[in-house]
Formats: structure tokens, C-alpha cells, sequence
């Protein structure tokens, strides 16, 4: 196995779960500060800004700030300010991410101005039939549809919670068009988080409790993929994924002894 001198790193699942530090999550985090091993928080979130993700990290004990934070919403603003520069768009998300958003023209919720993009966020409470209804419109006028990820639902103290890739697919359906995905699993988003970095993608473990999303997309760029059994993971999808991850830990509790143990091979 590769040695690793990087991680990126999903919080949701993999560090926390509803906010809450998950067993051994906090000093492992410390025990990689330690080793002074460059890391990215690399999320999906789309409710909170890379500000409060890291207030609310450092909060539960993380050593970690918003500098260590990438967002699918920072990553969509800097997409669409190269992609649809000055573009109206229309934003369909759950939360307030407009500090993630910076340069972005959002449409009104009462603007009937034909937008440019439709931007498809988190799900919650905001995507009722009228939102949806709203937005399929406009894709309908010609508006381009891009999405900061295709997640299905995520994982809360709850249990699993429907999330916004389930009511992509069917504007997808319904408009005959095809989104343009800016988070994970796109290889852009690992690309920039890499960039950020510094770091080679060959050095950098991935590690996330999405098989697809977050481990088997990392893999097919050149990073080294690690499943972790916390947060959305499930037996079923294990065995059933497209692929094999690179290393299954129990927890990020053990990502530490795994970067160890690569070191000493490679050595």
C-alpha cells in the first residue's frame, strides 16, 4: 500500500453525527495535528457556511478552523463564477449559504424573471411542490441545472433523512436535461480540495462513509479510498457498490494506526 501524506476527510458520518463528536473522532484528529498531516474537511453540507462548520467543529472539541473547510457551496460559487460568470440563478436549497456564495446573483423568490441556472442544494422544508414546481419552470425556459451533489438522504441521530439527490433525479426526468454535479463525487471537487493542499493524489486517503460518493469517486483520481462503518454505511451497500475500497476501518478513530502502518510499509 501507498503511504499517505494527506487526508481529506467527510465530517458528517465520519466525524460527527448530528454535530455530535463520534467515539475516538476528536482525538484522532488531534493525534493527525500532532503528526502535523495535512488535511481538508471536505463536505457536502449544504446548510451551513465553511464558518460555521468549523464553529461548530472546534465547538465539539476539533482542532480544525474554517481554512480547513471545503463546502459544496464555496465549490459551486467558484463553478459557476468561471462557468455562467454573472449568471441569474436560481438557488434551491435548505439553509442560508449565501456567505459560501459570494458573487453569486440569487434569484428572488418572487422574481419571475427567467433565470440563467438553476442551483440545486440540501433538502428540507423548502422542497415543497411549489419550490420544485418553480425551478422546473424555469429549466423549462432553457435555464441550466446545476446541483452541489446527488446525495440521497445522510444520516442523523434520527436515522436517514431524504436528501436532495431524490428530487434532482426527477427534474432530471422531467426537463430532459442533466445536471452538472460540483460536490462530491465530482473529480473537480477533489481536485480542488488537492489544490488547496498541496498535495499529489497518489499521497492523499479519502475518507468518507459514502462508498460511491465518497470513496470509489476518490479512487477514480488517483487517491486511496477508506470506508468507514459509521454514519450511512451499511452492509447491503458495501457489498452491492460498483467497486472495493482501497481500506474499511471501523471508525476515523482508526485512521491514525492506518496512516502508521502505511508509513512503515513504505519505509
Amino acid at each position: 500500500m501507498r503511504r499517505a501524506d494527506a487526508v481529506l476527510i467527510d465530517i458528517d458520518g465520519v466525524l460527527t453525527l448530528s454535530w455530535k463528536p463520534l467515539p475516538g473522532a476528536v482525538e484522532a484528529m488531534e493525534r493527525l495535528r500532532e503528526r502535523r498531516v495535512p488535511l481538508a474537511l471536505v463536505t457536502n453540507t449544504t446548510s451551513h457556511t465553511r464558518e460555521s462548520v468549523a464553529a461548530a467543529l472546534a465547538g465539539a472539541g476539533f482542532p480544525v478552523t474554517a481554512d480547513d473547510v471545503l463546502t459544496a457551496p464555496a465549490a459551486t460559487a467558484a463553478h459557476l463564477a468561471a462557468r455562467f460568470p454573472g449568471a441569474r440563478c436560481l438557488l434551491l436549497n435548505s439553509g442560508d449559504i449565501a456567505e459560501d456564495l459570494e458573487g453569486v446573483t440569487v434569484v428572488g423568490p418572487e422574481d419571475d424573471t427567467p433565470a440563467d441556472v438553476v442551483v440545486v442544494g440540501g433538502a428540507g422544508p423548502e422542497f415543497g411542490y411549489a419550490a420544485l414546481n418553480r425551478a422546473f419552470a424555469h429549466l423549462q425556459r432553457g435555464a441550466r441545472l446545476v446541483a452541489m451533489h446527488r446525495n440521497l438522504y445522510w444520516r442523523t441521530d434520527a436515522g436517514l433523512q431524504l436528501d436532495s439527490g431524490a428530487f434532482l433525479a426527477g427534474l432530471e426526468r422531467a426537463a430532459g436535461t442533466e445536471a452538472e454535479v460540483i460536490g462530491k463525487p465530482s473529480g473537480a471537487f477533489f481536485a480542488t480540495a488537492l489544490t488547496r493542499l498541496g498535495a499529489d493524489p497518489a499521497g492523499t486517503l479519502m475518507v468518507g462513509d459514502d462508498i460511491e460518493s465518497d470513496v470509489l469517486a476518490a479512487q477514480r483520481q488517483g487517491l486511496t479510498g477508506v470506508l468507514v462503518r459509521t454514519g450511512k454505511y451499511r452492509p447491503e451497500t458495501h457489498r452491492d457498490a460498483s467497486g472495493t475500497p482501497d481500506h474499511v476501518l471501523d471508525s476515523f478513530a482508526d485512521v491514525p494506526g492506518l496512516l502508521e502502518r502505511l508509513a512503515g510499509r513504505d519505509g
